[in-house]
């Protein structure tokens, strides 16, 4: 059996059901023209989801990422220091004078991965901050995915590649221009290093990256194009709109719609909160017209509890105007790192 197959015949029930029944939506609604975001939490990309992520993108299966920080860069991080990184199987038995050594060696943990600080954070240091250095002398501000593509795209890195970049998801991303929103970016490594760079004068200022409300609008201005056809700006002067109403923007049907785009979150926290603020933002703020989002599946280990984002069932995102009743949606309750790979090779027919 292929994976396909194997998922097909043992996946008949529970949170095993959930996981078949998910992929095949998502496969009906991609058939269908719609389109997908993907949310990553967590630490996918030292969890090496590249590895089906990658061609994912490449299939046109993927057709826009939220990422944290973190994931955006830790995908670089292995592509030029894989064979640096140390994994400890026994993690859960540290004492804390290991986890002190661990650091002592320039050694960052994230579970049972230890990602080098010398080989990764400050290899890739170098490289960004010219790209960063020459944004400063001439000006510019761009959104943080931008800098991470330009030096892909340049080819100034491949020299040190430490795997096959058709691992790589951002690789995959960077050639196909994948949509990228990446809020709260200051909450990473290379955000650290573009304040303490401020901080000691080698760059005159930290607006050459763009913020999380620039990526709100790049968000807008992609969901209303992919859905409606325009923009924020042309729907807005398209509708005559002033000051707001009071009104919420109109209900478009699939049928109505240009495409309708789906919600895959791998995890919680701000990579899903984030992006699927959009659409109720879109209807009640900009009082302009477009769909719901048209399918929402969150693999997640977070369990259901009061006060809980990541942890709230999907019709409490119903009152929110983020979902609607008639929206496919599905929660996996379990590790990602082992779901989302099924999912995706499910997908690719592996």
């Amino acid at each position: 059996m292929n994976v396909n197959e194997f998922i097909r015949h043992h996946f008949r029930h529970f949170n095993a059901a959930s996981v078949k029944d998910a992929a095949e939506a998502y496969r009906v609604h991609v058939d269908a023209g719609g389109k997908m975001m993907v949310t990553l939490a967590g630490a996918m990309s030292t969890a090496e989801l590249g590895l089906s992520l990658a061609e994912m993108i490449r299939r046109d299966l993927v057709h826009a990422i939220t990422c944290t920080g973190a994931n955006l860069e830790e995908d670089l991080f292995n592509l030029v220091a894989h064979d640096h990184y140390v994994r400890i199987p026994n993690w859960r038995n540290l004492t804390p004078q290991q986890e002190k050594d661990l650091e002592s060696r320039g050694l960052n943990r994230v579970t049972d991965t230890c990602i080098p600080e010398e080989k990764a954070f400050r290899a890739l240091e170098k490289h960004i901050l010219q790209v960063w250095k020459q944004a400063d002398a001439a000006g510019e501000r761009r959104l943080p995915h931008e800098y991470f593509y330009e030096l892909i795209r340049s080819g100034v890195l491949e020299g040190a590649y430490q795997i096959d970049p058709e691992d790589s998801w951002l690789v995959a991303a960077a050639r196909r221009d994948l949509p990228l929103f990446v809020p709260g970016w200051e909450d990473s490594t290379m955000g650290n290093i573009l304040a303490a760079n401020v901080i000691r004068g080698d760059l005159s200022r930290t607006s050459i990256v763009r913020s999380g409300v620039d990526y709100m609008l790049a968000l807008a201005d992609w969901y209303l194009e992919t859905t409606m056809g325009e923009s924020a700006s042309e729907a807005i002067a398209a509708s005559g709109a002033g000051e707001r109403s009071g009104e919420h923007g109109a209900t478009v049907s699939a049928e109505e719609a240009a495409n309708t785009v789906g919600f895959f979150q791998i995890g919680g926290g701000i990579a899903g909160d984030f992006p699927i603020c959009v659409v109720p933002m879109i209807h009640q703020d900009l009082e302009l017209p477009c769909p719901y989002w048209g399918y929402f599946c969150q693999i997640s280990d977070s369990t259901t509890s009061y006060g809980s984002y990541s942890g709230a069932v999907p019709t409490e995102k119903i009152t929110w105007g983020k979902l609607d009743i008639t929206t496919p949606m599905f929660v996996i309750e379990s590790d990602a790192t082992i779901i989302a790979p099924l999912i995706f090779a499910y997908l690719l027919d592996w």
